[in-house]
Formats: C-alpha cells, structure tokens, sequence
C-alpha cells in the first residue's frame, strides 16, 4: 500500500540508496514521462472519451469543467509528478495546496479546510505502527519467523509459501506492507540463495503475501479503503475486500511460480550451505511472550468486540513501553509520521476537491464513455501504473471517489469495483522503483544485485501489465463480490 516504513534499519536505507544511485538519469526521466503520461492519458481517457466512446451523447449532456475546478485538478497531477521525480512527501504537498486552493482560492478558515481531516485514520496508523515497532525490537518477530521456517526444514521449494503466509499475517494485523518486506527481507533473501531459490522469486512472494493480507479489517489500508467508500456513499464488505485481496495475490503467486517454472528459473545459482534453523529458532520469553498474548487479545478485541484497531493497538503499546520504560522514545520514533502526512494530506486535499465539485464532474464526464465496464478498466490501468511509479495510498485516495457516481448509475458491485481498484494499485509494489521492491534488491547480495534488479524490472513490468485486467476480469464484470 504506502510506500513508506517508519525507521528501517541504517543498512538498508544505504543499500537502498545505492541500488537508486545506480540507475541512469535518462531512465529516471523515461519512468517520470511514462508517469506524466499515464495520469495525463487517463484524465483524457474520462474528460474526452465521451466523444469518442459514446458518440451520440451531445454536448449540452455532459458538465464542464470552470476554471477554478481545473487550476486544483492540475495541481493535484503536478503534485503526482513531483513525487514520482523527487523523494518529497506528497502529504505535505496536499496540506499545503489545501491552504492554498482553501484560503485564497476559496476564502475558507483554517477550520473549514481541516473539516474533512481523517482523525480516525490517523489514530489507526500511529496505534499499529507504535506497537508492531515494539515488536519488532523487542524480538517477536524474529522468533514468529524463525518458529515458522522450521516447519519446512528440508522441503525448501515450500519457503517461498511461509515467507507469503508470514507477510500476509503481518500485515493482515495492521502491519505496513513496507514494513512486513523490511522485517521479513533479510531471512528471505539469505535462505533463497541457501537454498538455491531465486532471489526474485522469495521477492514476489514476500511483496505478494504483504499484499494479501493488506486490506484485512485490522489493516490501515483496509480502514482507509472502507472509510473512503463509506464517506462517498458506496459502503463496501471488509471482509469481501480483505478475501479478493487475498485471493487475487494468491492466484499471482502460483502464475509466478508457473512462469518461472517455465523459464526454468525455480532453483537458481549453486547449492548454499543450509541455514541451521534449529539452532537459531528460541522459545519466547519475558516481553516475547507478553507481546504475542498482545497481539492475541487485540484481534479479540477489533474483531470479537468490534473495537477501533487504532486505540487498541495504542493501548498495548502503552502496555508493552510500561514494561521497558527506558526505551519509550525508541518506540514513539517507530510511528510512521511519514504515512500519517500522506494519508492526513492527500484525504484532506481529495476532500477540498470533492467540496468544490471537481470529483462529481470528473466522474459525470467518465461517465460519457458510456460503458461502466470500460470506464472501471480505465481506472484499474491508470491506478495500475502510476502507483507503479508512486504512492499507492495517495492513489487510492485520489480515485476511490470517482468511482462513485459510476456505481449510483450502474449495476457494476460497488465491493467488487473498489478492490479491484485497491488490488490494482497495490500489486505492481514489486517495482523495483517502490519500497517493497527496493528492499528486496537491497537484502540481494552485492555482487547480485545488479541481475537481481534487471529481473525484479522484468517481472515487475509483466505485473503492471497482467495484474490491474486480472483484478478487472475476476471482480468486476462477474459481480462476484
């Protein structure tokens, strides 16, 4: 989903920063057109496809855009390609072109502009990221990790299918995807090349399990999703949400393991020498075993009692810094603040849109192609590929809502629509170009990593390709959901 992790370790933000610095300029500018592009072809796709799709609409039939509609619309498309060129928080961007477009543009007061503020959201992201910080450092992890490898000692093909079902638990209990790939990584990687699986191969599983489990009711995405279609009218089934999320990663998954099959890529390099997991595997202890009966009664609690996962997750953080007094403030730099402007920026600019009228025209004038079916396809593709290329989260706030108006108007399932779109926006995470696949090309060894890249690039492409018309085929036209 976001992009951002809260403080991931200093190695792997220089290994990171090395595998970036290596890439050509002109590349960075190809990826940044093909961004501009994506974004600029889609708004066409829905301000002129009308005339092109659905001919004998008239003019008079469809709204037009004024002026002071159109100035914010195309900030919000700089602020995208700002973000894709530079590492600037796109959040900051939002807070400040909705003072901006609020206070000059409009004449509204600072009260007015933070009216639509998600609080709730922003409650979410600190409460699990203060917690899972704690577990991380506190070791739970590492052993819920080295417990599970042990399973599958000696059936290494089998590793991949762990590492996927560990990522997707992760997250499904509110952990950032990022952060699930940053924690998970290193063993990952290390055992593909003991093992003699391709590193590539471990990467798109962990990314893909962090994916599945992405949009569970516990999940800062799945709070976020829900929460957007709520407030724009279309309430959708978290529990439908979170199961074609997993269900779609799930299937991508096994189509990997069928083309790298096929490419005779499954076993890769020569035979390592196996990790000893017995050895490393320990029982847990003191604050371990605290923290798992934690993390047992939050999912008691949200799911049983129905509790918000954000001031649960705060309370068990409270819990587990009482107990460690003197590292409090190694925890609280464990929240992603970093997520909480992007999601708390992007929200509230998307919001001064929908105030203005922007979101109600654009989706009027996609409504002129005159094919709901068309008209979602088009929208999986451009949130497909510019989250590709930016954030994921930033995207879903921007597009949720346009699909509004277009499930009032139709028969298209409105559960079915929104994951499909949240789908298509999280799955090409694989890109080398976002986190999650950046931290896989960093935990590759450094004579590897250069291959490890190319290949991760490769993939990633057939992904940005396959994917968002697969979460289109599967969802959308069958009203399964």
């Amino acid at each position: 989903m976001a992009k951002t992790i809260s403080t991931p370790a200093p190695e792997a933000e220089s290994d990171i920063r090395e595998v970036r610095s290596q890439r050509p300029n002109n590349r960075r500018r190809i990826l940044l057109i093909t961004v501009a592009a994506s974004v600029i072809l889609g708004l066409a796709a829905i301000l002129f496809g009308g005339a092109i799709f659905n001919p004998a609409a008239t003019p008079e039939s469809e709204p037009t855009m004024t002026a002071i509609q159109i100035i914010p619309l195309v900030i919000l498309v700089v602020m995208f390609v700002v973000a894709t060129k530079w590492p600037l928080n796109i959040g900051v961007m939002g807070l400040v072109a909705s003072f901006g477009v609020g206070y000059f543009m409009l004449g509204m007061t600072d009260k007015e502009i933070l009216a639509d503020f998600p609080s709730n959201i922003v409650i979410t992201i600190i409460g699990v990221t203060y917690f899972f910080s704690m577990a991380q450092r506190n070791g739970t992890i590492d052993i819920i990790v080295q417990n599970c490898v042990r399973v599958v000692r000696g059936k290494t093909l089998l590793l991949p299918w762990v590492f996927f079902l560990l990522a997707a638990s992760l997250t499904a209990l509110g952990t950032f995807s990022p952060a699930a790939v940053a924690l998970l990584a290193p063993a990952a990687i290390g055992l593909a090349y003991e093992s003699r699986i391709h590193p590539v191969l471990m990467g798109a599983f962990i990314i893909n399990g962090a994916h599945a489990g992405g949009f569970s009711p516990l999940s800062v995405a799945g709070v976020l999703v829900h929460d957007i279609a709520v407030k724009n009218g279309f309430p959708i089934s978290q529990g439908a949400l979170f199961g074609a999320s997993f269900a779609l990663n799930l299937i991508l998954s096994v189509l990997t393991v069928v083309l790298f099959a096929m490419l005779g890529k499954l076993r890769d390099g020569a035979a390592g020498q196996h990790a000893d997991l017995e050895a490393r595997a320990t029982r847990p202890h003191g604050q371990q075993i605290l923290t798992l009966g934690l993390i047992a009664a939050m999912l008691i609690c949200a799911l049983g009692f129905h509790m918000p996962i954000g001031f649960v997750a705060l309370s068990a953080g409270l819990l587990l810094a009482l107990v460690n007094i003197k590292e409090h403030q190694t925890f609280i730099g464990g929240v992603s603040w970093s997520t909480v402007l992007l999601v708390a920026g992007m929200i509230t600019y998307v919001s001064l849109l929908q105030h203005m009228g922007v979101i109600d025209t654009l989706a009027e004038q996609a409504l002129a192609l005159g094919a709901p079916l068309l008209i979602a396809l088009v929208l999986c593709y451009v949130i497909g590929v510019g989250s590709a290329f930016a954030s994921s989260t930033a995207l879903l706030t921007a597009f949720i809502p346009l699909a509004g108006p277009l499930l009032a108007t139709s028969s298209l399932s409105a559960s079915g629509t929104v994951a499909a779109l949240a789908i298509a926006a999280t799955v090409v995470d694989v890109s080398p170009f976002s986190t999650d696949g950046a931290l896989v090309v960093a935990n590759a060894r450094e004579d590897d990593r250069q291959r490890v890249y190319k290949q991760l690039m490769m993939y990633a492409g057939g992904v940005v390709l396959v994917a968002p018309a697969l979460a289109w085929a599967l969802l959308v036209p069958t009203g399964i959901m």
